[in-house]
């Protein structure tokens, strides 16, 4: 399981500190890019909790074996990829649906292999392995990107799984649950339905608007405006409306002694609840940073993809000595508090940034603010997932981990989706801004959003090599005063952006408080009662201890 992880994380950091590299190369921009990571996102989303699970119908260890190979296929199909087509095709698609079987089968294992103070352990040593990959990745990524190809970055994880299948003789070859049971199309129609919805919104919103229209969107020839909203706000109600079917049709099929895909007593579970939801923002952080972080050190400081891995470095540091040393400070610190405490490092870290962002930044002067954001990472990680998964039975710990990673998944969607627009859309609309003031022109706010449209539909300009490529068609005088116009805007883009992360790290302090103090408890026998699929559980516990 951890080794698993560890290729899955690298895979998301090597791409972060690609991402430049990769507009050059596929001669794009960093939008079409980013939405080969927010598909990537997307794919796992909607397919992640009917995959989640798949270990209490069919036999973990074959579950396992089929997914790596499927992920080392897409691996495969990226790697030699000539176009964005094939990228998505391979990474976005083929990965996408491998890794949404993996990640919540690995949460899924270490929860029936272990109780108490071992799951305690064994989550926070998987956070600590995740952390390695975080440091290792944008290392490896930066050095591969700078000094050979990115695309070796995929086949060394091709090696990796090869590795990895010749270990999942040791994962658990029965069914979690001996009572067989059919999928249930209908919540699984319903979660696809109402993932891919509620992520496609967010992806759109950044470019079509949230409510009014930005502008025209086509699905084929035909305009999809209607009253002159954007497509993004009836998609994000699609998706609403087809979460909130999910709960009652899962409420239906359980009253009638059916096997709902989510059991209810999980999803009226209060401290799996708040677990949840605070896993979820926090996703949406550490997604929308890891985007904005790298392209800003590459795009306004001139940094290589390697030196940007190091900039990373502190972070990746401080995530994995946090997460994988601190799960035992639970029995000295409330779990909750040093969640809370993992949280304010992380506000701090981004706020130190803020104040540093200008021309005289650093890696040196970033060591810092960087390292309090890993802390923060690692605190967190150390105690959210054991606390979480432990709130819900053994026996629906399949379940609970489908709805955990569906929920995470979603956060690294949206956190790269909003933030990265966000970001973006600063950029555009500042350089317009500064153009306008210095050739003293006025105009008004719709004439402005037009022109900031325009700018972003003539030519990629957020990264360093576009924007040489962009300046150089122009004068010397023209040169000059777009030289500086553009690294203005892209220090106040990542102001801006850096300032919405904090506001995110707020609201993720309130959703903390509603976290149990402790690490929950949840009553098996209590809970087999309120459930029709009693006779599950007196199985999968007895597999089990077996």
């Amino acid at each position: 399981m951890s080794l698993t992880t560890f290729i899955v994380v690298v895979n998301a950091s090597l791409m972060n500190v690609a991402i430049p590299t990769m507009v050059d190369e596929f001669d794009t921009s960093v939008t079409v890019i980013q939405g080969a990571v927010s598909l990537y996102s997307l794919v796992i989303a909607a397919l992640i909790l009917p995959a989640g699970t798949l270990p209490s119908r069919r036999s973990p260890r074959r579950v396992m074996a089929v997914a790596l190979t499927v992920y080392a296929g897409g691996t495969l199909v990226a790697a030699i990829s000539w176009n964005t087509t094939i990228l998505y095709l391979g990474w976005s698609l083929v990965q996408g649906s491998a890794a949404a079987v993996i990640f919540p089968l690995t949460f899924t294992v270490l929860t029936v292999s272990y109780e108490d103070d071992d799951r305690a352990k064994a989550f926070g040593l998987l956070a600590g392995v995740s952390g390695v990959g975080s440091t290792l990745g944008p290392i490896i990524g930066g050095a591969l990107t700078t000094y050979a190809s990115w695309r070796w970055g995929f086949t060394l994880q091709i090696v990796g799984v090869g590795v990895i299948l010749y270990f999942v003789r040791y994962v658990r070859p029965n069914p979690l649950s001996k009572t067989s049971s059919s999928l249930d199309k209908g919540g699984t129609a319903l979660t696809i339905v109402g993932a891919t919805s509620f992520v496609t919104g967010f992806l759109l919103s950044g470019k079509y608007g949230w409510v009014v229209e930005r502008r025209p969107f086509f699905v084929g020839d035909v305009q999809f405006n209607p009253v002159g909203t954007s497509p993004a706000i009836w998609l994000l109600g699609i998706g609403l409306l087809a979460f909130a079917a999910f709960v009652q049709y899962e409420r239906r099929l359980e009253r009638a002694g059916k096997s709902p895909l989510v059991p209810l007593h999980v999803l009226t579970n209060r401290p799996f609840v708040a677990g949840v939801v605070t896993y979820n923002i926090r996703s949406i952080v550490s997604a929308g940073f890891l985007f904005i972080f790298p392209v800003y050190l590459q795009a306004v400081l001139g940094y290589t993809a390697f030196e940007t891995g190091l900039g990373l470095l502190p972070y990746s540091l401080t995530s994995v000595l946090f997460a994988a040393f601190t799960t035992n400070w639970r029995k000295y610190v409330s779990p909750r508090t040093l969640i809370q405490v993992g949280i304010v490092c992380i506000g701090l870290g981004l706020a130190l940034l803020y104040e540093q962002t200008g021309p005289d930044q650093t890696i040196g002067r970033m060591v810092i603010p960087v390292a309090l954001y890993g802390t923060g990472v690692g605190l967190i990680l150390a105690q959210i997932s054991n606390m979480t998964m432990s709130a819900v039975p053994t026996a629906n710990s399949a379940e609970a981990s489908g709805v955990l990673n569906v929920s995470s998944s979603i956060g690294f969607a949206m956190g790269t989706a909003v933030v990265g627009s966000y970001f973006l859309g600063h950029f555009y609309g500042g350089v317009v801004d500064r153009v306008l003031r210095a050739e003293h022109v006025t105009v008004s706010t719709e004439r402005r959003n037009d022109l900031v449209i325009a700018l972003e539909d003539a030519t990629e300009t957020a990264t360093e090599a576009t924007q040489q490529q962009f300046l150089n068609r122009l004068t010397p005088t023209q040169r000059q005063l777009l030289e500086g116009i553009f690294e203005a805007a892209m220090f106040d883009a990542q102001r801006a952006a850096l300032l919405l992360l904090v506001l995110l790290v707020v609201l993720l302090l309130i959703a903390s408080t509603f976290l149990p103090r402790q690490i929950p408890e949840a009553d098996d026998e209590t809970d087999r009662s309120e459930s029709p699929r009693g006779s599950t559980r007196d199985t999968s516990e007895t597999a089990v201890e077996d």
